[in-house]
């Protein structure tokens, strides 16, 4: 097993990490203030998802194979941010309530999740990240790779998805607020595909 002082640094880095606003904390702030902390905590809980996937990833070796073929990194990395483009021209162009009272139009809890784990599980740097980061952590003393490798990546997600929650709560709090007021109900579709047409942008412009 992971000896305590190599999890206690790693769990005290993972917490800087994941409470600095990132793409990750962006998009549950974004969907937490539009559509309520539920859809907010559905969408941490898909990214965490998503983290997981390219934590298998890192054990079983794909993050190597995209970290060496430029082609399938290009490939992955252009499709996630085709898809976060997607999403935010849809944003952009929702109508929005006319009444302040309804609010506006809201997607479901569901359907917030699936959208976080295709736009994680689709960032070729969230791979790179893992296959760079986790190693680090990884003793031959203390057993297993793979299962190091395991551990580290769980306890990244389970870390990443408790930051998403408390920013979850705290967006959708306040978009309660800023629904009831016509003006920013107007704006507020705009605001949130603003938001995912950068990430896009981001992820596309980014080099390996």
């Amino acid at each position: 097993m992971i000896d305590a002082t190599t999890l206690a640094a790693y769990v005290a880095i993972v917490l800087g990490f994941v409470f600095i606003p990132g793409p990750a904390t962006l998009l549950t702030v974004a969907r937490a203030t539009s559509s309520g902390p539920r859809v907010g905590i559905a969408t941490g809980a898909g990214i965490a998802a998503g983290d997981l996937v390219h934590t298998v990833m890192a054990v079983v070796g794909l993050s190597a194979i995209i970290a060496t073929s430029a082609m399938l990194f290009s490939i992955i990395k252009y499709l996630g941010a085709a898809y976060l483009i997607y999403l935010g021209i849809r944003a952009l162009f929702e109508r929005p309530a006319t009444d302040p009272a309804a609010g506006m139009r809201t997607i479901g809890v569901g359907t917030a999740f699936r959208q976080a784990i295709l736009a994680e599980v689709l960032n070729p740097k969230t791979a790179l990240f893992f296959l760079a980061f986790l190693p680090q952590f990884v003793k031959p003393g203390n057993g297993s790779a793979a299962l190091q490798l395991l551990v580290l990546g769980v306890l990244f997600v389970l870390i990443g998805l408790f930051s998403t929650v408390v920013f979850a709560l705290a967006a959708g709090r306040l978009g309660n607020f800023l629904r009831r007021n016509p003006t920013i109900l107007k704006w507020q579709g705009k605001v949130v595909g603003g938001i995912y047409c950068a990430l896009g942008l981001r992820l596309a412009l980014q080099d390996r």
